[in-house]
């Protein structure tokens, strides 16, 4: 059994999910102090080694944050720290475990775009232009998949949604390889992927949510269906 991720039925998994619970019922509340491992264990009923584990994997979690000569604190429990695990299982997926996260990203995408169509502020809608415009500006591969993830990040963070938004920037940053493979291997790749950012943009500016979410689906479809082709190729 791998001992870095204990098991809910285990000593150290039951002091997780009562460490847990005593911060989702405000017992514990964000950027508060824990009691120390001693009287945490007491309170518990359980060892301090066990503690120590769950104190650990907590901190692993994004949960607690250990400050030197300090004590253990609950973080500010931010959506990007508590999600950010969940990059590095996108980080180490491969073939079908991709297509499928790039299938969780268009459903999200397409929804984040259309809450931005509704939200986004003039300076972010100009943030989205001048990374479009960089894009079309240049033929090196590393600047446009650079800008291309700049645009894509400042309409998740124009949604509004801090959740979304942090689940979106590990999948984008983890589904680079796909469009770099895709920019590489497929004639024309870069100008189609060009006129699918200017459909978003048009409407963004023209704040049609329903046009913005189509635009957004068919962008992330082309990529993933691309995917699919090379798996069964």
């Amino acid at each position: 059994m791998d001992q870095t991720a204990p098991q809910k039925g285990t000593v150290t998994g039951r002091a997780i999910e009562q460490l847990k619970a005593m911060i989702g019922e405000g017992r514990l509340e964000p950027g508060e102090r824990l009691p120390t491992e001693r009287d945490l264990a007491t309170q518990l009923g359980i060892s301090r080694s066990s503690m120590r584990e769950a104190i650990r994997a907590l901190t692993v979690m994004g949960v607690l944050e250990a400050r030197h000569g300090s004590g253990i604190y609950v973080t500010q429990l931010e959506a990007g720290d508590l999600l950010e695990t969940f990059g590095v299982v996108a980080d180490l997926s491969r073939g079908r475990r991709l297509v499928e996260l790039l299938e969780v990203r268009r459903v999200l995408e397409s929804t984040a775009t259309a809450l931005a169509a509704a939200r986004i502020s003039a300076d972010q809608l100009a943030d989205v232009e001048k990374h479009l415009e960089a894009m079309n500006a240049t033929e090196d591969p590393e600047e446009i998949l650079s800008h291309d993830l700049a645009f894509h990040r400042t309409i998740a963070l124009a949604a509004g949604n801090d959740t979304m938004a942090a689940i979106l920037e590990g999948l984008s940053s983890r589904t680079f390889r796909a469009r770099v493979w895709r920019g590489y291997q497929e004639e024309g790749a870069f100008e189609r992927t060009r006129r699918e950012h200017a459909r978003i943009h048009c409407a963004l500016v023209a704040r049609d949510p329903e046009a913005a979410r189509a635009a957004a689906a068919a962008h992330v479809g082309e990529v993933e269906e691309w995917m699919r082709a090379q798996l069964d190729g």
